[in-house]
């Protein structure tokens, strides 16, 4: 079926006149039909518009143009926009809202020659670990439909997963690209601060922190869907029209598998990327235990006040008066929003920048940095998080600690698919580098990828 080949592959052989985009349109929207149902991946999903879109790329390849993705289908996490199509960020709140532009990375993507398949769901603003909200309902994992793929861009994974579509538009603010990623098998990568810009679009509770990820089901394709959206854009307050860091001779490369803060995990997970770091010893690889040496103040420090903060500010008074409209989840962080002092804000703020000053430091003595995405393997649908990992009692953020510190230092991380948990879930292994160096984060994946040779499709991809 050509909607479950590569993105790289599809681009190549529309280019080549072997493949139409319009016989790709069609037979995903098919296959949307049949196994969206099952998963609610989708929010909104037009096969009509679908096919007006492929039917303007075969004009425009008629015409002489070169697009990097020609006929790619790609989908659009829902609190991104499509213009004139719903946008809702998972909210009530947003019920009845129209995009009226396109955002700054979809309308790249159209440039390039991609199909924007439709809308993906994801937790109410983006703002919780699981994708489940009032107004879309809860997202399945391709894995197991009675497992969540995890959040906030779970819908986003599901749909790679599932292989409604290659490749996947989502966000990251604090691991919510590289998570789903993980827990359904899929390459997940947030780039560095800035480099994907996003100038326009829903006001964000945490902008600071967050970052346009991309999806996909190998390296190459997520690498190729990067390459398409880095850029620069005055308007984006995070942006730098920076150059890539070299990669000059041998990689010097450290693993950690709890940061160096004592972070719990799975022993089956624990075992899963012990064992992917020693395939990498044995291939050469000069890799050291090492952690960056974080902050004093970090174990005691709420890296969720400016979430908090920023919800309470945005959604707060609706909340006050219309607390109906909202998930439980979403109200009690904005509740929590409230008490936050400009102090506590300005704390984390000044945190902030001493992560990114320990996380540069570190970087100067290493290239790379491996640890795990996720501590666990995906849990029940119907549950924030799992109940335990690593043998201790869990709190429903337990499951997300290896992730937001990346988002604080503005660095590039990716997960990449490592292997197999206890119950035969998919692990992901996180790879992160210093500000700038998203293709050496990329280039390291791809020869691990090349290297682990593991077959990561759901048990949906496999159906004909």
């Amino acid at each position: 079926m050509p909607c479950t080949l590569p993105a790289t592959r599809i681009a190549s052989l529309v280019a080549q006149g072997s493949l139409r985009p319009t016989g790709i349109g069609a037979a995903l929207g098919e296959r949307i039909a049949a196994l969206d149902p099952a998963l609610n991946a989708f929010v909104d999903f037009d096969a009509d518009l679908l096919q007006r879109q492929a039917r303007e790329v075969e004009r425009r390849l008629a015409a002489g143009e070169r697009l990097a993705l020609a006929g790619v289908p790609v989908s659009v996490k829902d609190n991104l926009w499509v213009a004139g199509r719903p946008a809702t960020c998972g909210s009530r709140v947003f019920a009845d809202f129209i995009a009226p532009r396109d955002s700054w990375s979809v309308a790249r993507l159209r440039a390039a020659g991609a199909l924007i398949v439709g809308q993906t769901n994801c937790s109410e603003f983006a703002c919780k670990g699981v994708t489940s909200n009032p107004l879309h309902g809860a997202t399945r994992n391709p894995w197991d439909l009675a497992l969540t793929p995890g959040g906030s861009s779970g819908g986003a994974a599901a749909a790679v997963a599932a292989g409604l579509g290659p490749l996947a538009l989502a966000t990251d603010s604090g691991g919510s690209t590289r998570r789903p990623a993980a827990h359904t098998g899929l390459v997940g990568f947030k780039p560095g601060a800035g480099r994907v810009p996003h100038p326009w679009g829903f006001a964000d509770p945490t902008q600071i922190l967050n970052a346009i990820g991309q999806i996909g089901r190998s390296v190459a394709d997520v690498a190729l869907m990067f390459h398409t959206l880095a850029g620069y854009h005055a308007g984006d307050p995070l942006g730098a029209p920076c150059p890539p860091a070299p990669d000059d001779g041998a990689l010097r490369i450290a693993w950690t598998p709890d940061l160096g803060l004592g972070y719990p995990l799975d022993d089956a997970v624990r075992t899963r990327l012990e064992d992917c770091v020693d395939t990498l010893r044995h291939a050469g690889w000069r890799i050291e235990h090492a952690a960056p040496h974080w902050p004093e103040a970090l174990p005691t420090t709420q890296l969720m006040v400016l979430q908090h903060a920023g919800l309470a500010e945005l959604f707060g008074e609706r909340a006050r008066t219309q607390a109906d409209l909202f998930d439980p989840a979403i109200t009690e962080q904005i509740e929590a929003g409230r008490a936050v002092s400009g102090g506590a804000v300005v704390k984390l703020l000044l945190l902030r920048e001493r992560i990114v000053a320990q996380v540069a430091e570190f970087f100067t003595r290493h290239d790379l940095l491996l640890c795990p995405t996720v501590p666990c393997e995906a849990w029940p649908l119907d549950q924030p998080g799992p109940a335990r990992i690593g043998g201790r009692p869990a709190g429903p953020r337990a499951h997300a600690v290896f992730t937001p510190l990346f988002n604080h230092a503005g660095v590039p991380a990716l997960s990449l698919p490592c292997g197999f948990g206890e119950r035969g879930l998919p692990i992901g292994l996180q790879i992160v580098g210093p500000r700038f160096a998203d293709t050496r984060v990329l280039a390291a994946a791809a020869r691990i990828e090349a290297l682990l040779g593991l077959d990561n499709r759901s048990p949906l991809l496999r159906q004909p």
